[in-house]
């Protein structure tokens, strides 16, 4: 799994993509690179040139495979270190769902371009609640939550395709 770095690759998947997966503090948005690619293509056999490099997500995502991201704005989560503290939530739970959200997001075929998620902090995360960004509780909360989020997209997904759905969780998931 590739990690966006850009605010480019990070603009391209949030307006291009469509929000998958909601839980209480977060969005899960998906952006199918096959869909940027066919895209050019038409672009450019309506126009009769050749391929066009600067369309969206032409060279933003030039590997292949799974990318994912995370934005987490300051008015959600004041602190730096509770931000640092999701980010590594979010790309832990990430990697043990990552082949199947590249399955889920193409049925059951395999990934041809790839396919770009982005997690987005939409509501706050109550300090007085979880006052320390480290404490086991708020971990342990982030982690639930997070699950449920992958969870729902890869079976929301296999649902529109006719699959069957997966477990909540992956086996072994539940510990920190």
């Amino acid at each position: 799994m590739q990690r966006l770095k850009t605010r480019a690759q990070f603009q391209a998947a949030m307006a291009g993509g469509s929000i998958v997966s909601r839980t209480a503090h977060f969005a899960l948005h998906r952006l199918l690179l096959d869909d940027v690619a066919a895209a050019r293509q038409a672009a450019a056999v309506s126009t009769g040139s050749g391929p066009r490099p600067s369309a969206p997500g032409a060279a933003l995502f030039a590997a292949q495979g799974v990318w994912l991201g995370a934005v987490l704005p300051k008015r959600w989560a004041r602190r730096a270190v509770t931000r640092n503290a999701i980010k590594r939530q979010i790309y832990t739970v990430a990697a043990l769902f990552e082949t199947r959200l590249a399955l889920a997001a193409h049925g059951s075929q395999p990934v041809a371009h790839g396919v770009v998620h982005v997690v987005r902090l939409r509501s706050a995360v109550d300090r007085k609640q979880f006052p320390s960004a480290t404490s086991e509780p708020l971990q342990q909360a982030l982690r639930t939550e997070l699950l449920q989020l992958f969870g729902h997209a890869v079976r929301r997904s296999r649902a529109v395709a006719g699959a069957v759905p997966v477990p909540t969780a992956p086996a072994g998931a539940g510990a920190p």
